[in-house]
């Protein structure tokens, strides 16, 4: 049987390493200015976190175009370490929002990142003493597709118990429409609440660009009052977006647990003029005892969908099946 001479292996060895190099699908990588950020990737999507400030997703792409609003794309510098970076993107968050006191060390302090498997990373943040807290969030790509798993875990490093709830912020592209599935026996009569001038909710609001049809709450364009919350049990929500890209997230749903933001929401959509949508899907609240912890998970996908045209309306039926059709169980990444 043939051997390879020492230089011949050496080549070889060489080879090997440049094609495992170029086929990693993690790595560690500055975007915008931001220092190790950590990059995930497939055939088709591009992920960017970042742990420099505040553990969130810059960049959520499919074939090329970021779905996510972000700032720092546009203020034409790069981060300088120690200033106080811009929070757009994909952020998360922990609430109640009329509850928590500030808690600047979480939302926008030095993150640790780490490359934990092929296409997964974890963020890790400093320890909280304001709120008793430390967050861990995991993410995951799929092999294939745009699939991205994102995982937020709340550690209780207090001496006592804390009780706080997941609360996504994650900044997505302007202008598009919003599509919630709604389920029965909603507290609100309108399906919807609006948050007014000063700590007003309204209960029963109406707006021309707010709308109930067929079975789907619709955000078409920029209402009245920008924040607005829902109570739907459906476990997920769309964002038809006006590159052809429909942005949808997924995620568990505890009816017989309670949500402690002051109208029990589990989905707030903030809709302000312009540039940025804010997608939020709220968590149930988590009672921890010290040293305890729990997490809660949002799966993320993009989706090919045509935008409608002026005087158009979307397919709702055709949306609804597209959506359980591509993000399946069996679509998730192992």
């Amino acid at each position: 049987m043939p051997t390879l001479s020492r230089l011949s292996f050496v080549t070889y060895l060489c080879f090997v390493m440049h094609f495992a190099e170029q086929s990693q699908a993690a790595e560690t990588i500055t975007y915008v200015g931001y220092p190790n950020c950590i990059e995930l990737r497939n055939e088709t999507t591009r992920v960017v976190l970042c742990a420099e400030a505040g553990g969130r997703v810059l960049v959520y792409a499919l074939a090329g175009e970021n779905a996510l609003y972000l700032e720092e794309e546009d203020r034409g510098k790069d981060y300088v370490p120690g200033e106080r970076a811009s929070m757009s993107a994909g952020r998360f968050d922990i609430g109640p929002e009329k509850i928590i006191p500030r808690r600047d060390l979480l939302w926008s302090g030095k993150w640790q990142g780490e490359i934990t498997a092929e296409r997964s990373a974890k963020l890790t943040s400093q320890k909280d003493s304001v709120t008793g807290t430390q967050l861990v969030r995991d993410f995951r790509l799929a092999k294939e597709g745009s699939h991205l798993s994102c995982t937020q875990t709340i550690f209780n490093i207090s001496d006592g118990v804390t009780e706080w709830c997941h609360w996504s912020r994650t900044f997505a592209r302007g202008n598009g429409i919003c599509v919630i599935p709604l389920t029965t026996n909603s507290r609100f009569p309108n399906n919807y609440v609006m948050y007014e001038t000063g700590n007003l909710i309204n209960l029963r609001p109406t707006d021309p660009n707010i709308r109930t049809r067929n079975g789907f709450l619709e955000i078409t364009g920029v209402p009245k009052e920008p924040k607005l919350g829902m109570d739907s049990y459906a476990g997920w929500f769309g964002y038809l977006m006006p590159h052809d890209v429909m942005f949808v997230k997924r995620y568990k749903v505890y009816p017989e647990r309670v949500y402690n933001e002051v109208a029990g929401l589990t989905i707030s959509i903030w809709y302000p003029e312009e540039k940025r949508v804010e997608l939020e899907p709220i968590g149930p609240r988590e009672r921890l005892n010290p040293g305890e912890s729990a997490s809660f998970t949002e799966d993320w996908w993009l989706l090919p969908y045509e935008f409608p045209t002026p005087g158009q309306s979307a397919d709702l039926r055709k949306l609804n099946e597209l959506v359980q059709k591509s993000t399946t169980l069996k679509q998730r990444a192992k």
